[in-house]
């Protein structure tokens, strides 16, 4: 099995789409820092809607955009690839216009803003994906992957911490921050389109060809729906567990997200690069234990004393984001190594569907749970997330009895 030992990053900038879509991706990165994480805030403030209201459209936007998601497939498999990943930012910019142009109190146009705001949110990894494949093979293309989420990390992280500096100017602020958001996305449709990568079906080797249709990689898109919500953890469950239920400082939260970020930034190569000694899917398979050993270690930590709940869940919390970032560094990369060439759109977009899905759902899960206690949140993310890393792994067993019984079957013809 081929392996990926050192770190050349001017090896790994040019297999993750060269210079110039590097800085298109830190770009969109940036601009998607200064205003996602404050679009709520701009509904209530900017728009005076409530915030029910608000939540339910950004909620809605982003489940809705899923259905793009088939569309997206065909089109990066007709060989599309920056035109593509540029289309994704070109429709988030249409969805900042509008965002811009929405009168106070009309929440069915804030409502159509989210919706080309979730479109582009939803395509964008398919897209990224399906282009660093294209120029990237093998075990350098899972680095490649894992430098490109490290990279748009920190520009989330980046963007963040500008908008809340930015953000003592109220309103007007807020107004200002999702024009230079909109600003950001066009500047990143150009660089991203001006590197020309595509693809042509005609080229697909006819190997790969005969391959037949999309994979259908059932247990891993069902396991991948349950993994995702380790995403949500540092952003939902544990300030939800920490303030609300056990009354901590609301400093943990914050602290225990930045270091989310920043462990993201600095391990997610080291540590996908480290795991290509393995196969993607056991590697794959290993995240799950890591993420059901941490949300064991939750459970545990809010058993304690009150003086330690919070200093235990911030270490445990460390154990949670190593095994998102296994998770990470792992399934998008075995999703392309499964894929046929000419069905790698379709199947990244089948993959995303289900990410997004994971996404849409895991809040109102996670909330649910809690408000039962700890051990039934805690419990069930266990068992949940145990069962998915065991079907991933059953899976590569199925597929293997499955291939030796078909070269049985030809040698006995």
């Amino acid at each position: 099995m081929a392996t990926t030992t050192r770190i050349q990053p001017s090896a790994l900038v040019r297999a993750s789409g060269g210079p110039r879509y590097a800085v298109a991706l830190a770009v969109d990165a940036l601009g998607t820092g200064l205003l996602r994480p404050f679009l709520l805030l701009y509904g209530v403030t900017v728009l005076r809607l409530s915030p029910s209201a608000t939540g339910i459209a950004m909620t809605v936007g982003n489940v809705v955009g899923l259905a793009c998601m088939p569309a997206v497939g065909r089109w990066l498999d007709r060989g599309a690839r920056s035109t593509v990943v540029a289309a994704s930012m070109l429709v988030r910019v249409l969805g900042v216009a509008l965002l811009l142009a929405t009168p106070a109190g009309h929440a069915w146009l804030f409502a159509t803003a989210a919706l080309f705001l979730g479109i582009g949110n939803q395509a964008w990894p398919a897209a990224h994906a399906a282009l660093v494949s294209t120029v990237a093979h093998g075990r350098e293309r899972d680095a490649a992957l894992a430098a490109g989420r490290a990279l748009r990390n920190a520009g989330l992280g980046a963007g963040a911490l500008l908008a809340t500096a930015y953000l003592t100017g109220g309103t007007t602020a807020l107004q200002v921050l999702a024009a230079v958001t909109g600003l950001a996305y066009l500047a990143a449709a150009a660089l991203a389109w001006s590197v020309h990568v595509h693809t042509h079906p005609a080229a697909t080797p006819v190997k790969d060809r005969a391959h037949g249709p999309v994979p259908r990689m059932h247990a891993l898109l069902a396991a991948n729906v349950v993994y995702v919500f380790c995403l949500n953890v540092p952003e939902i469950a544990l300030p939800l567990v920490l303030v609300t239920q056990l009354h901590a400082s609301r400093v943990w939260p914050g602290a225990i997200f930045v270091a989310n970020t920043v462990l993201v930034v600095t391990l997610q190569v080291p540590v996908t690069v480290l795991m290509s000694r393995f196969s993607r899917r056991s590697v794959l398979a290993l995240a799950g234990v890591v993420l059901t050993a941490s949300y064991l270690g939750f459970l545990a930590a809010t058993s304690l004393g009150h003086g330690w709940i919070a200093p235990a869940v911030a270490t445990v919390s460390v154990v949670c984001t190593i095994g998102e970032i296994i998770y990470a560094g792992s399934a998008t990369a075995l999703v392309t190594a499964l894929a046929p060439a000419h069905v790698l759109g379709r199947s990244l977009a089948r993959f995303q569907l289900s990410t997004g899905f994971g996404l849409a759902v895991s809040p109102a899960v996670i909330t649910t749970l809690a408000s039962h206690g700890p051990a039934a949140l805690w419990g069930s993310l266990s068992a949940a997330t145990l069962l998915s890393a065991t079907a991933v792994a059953t899976e590569k067993a199925q597929r293997t009895q499955l291939s030796d019984c078909c070269r049985r079957a030809r040698a006995g013809s």
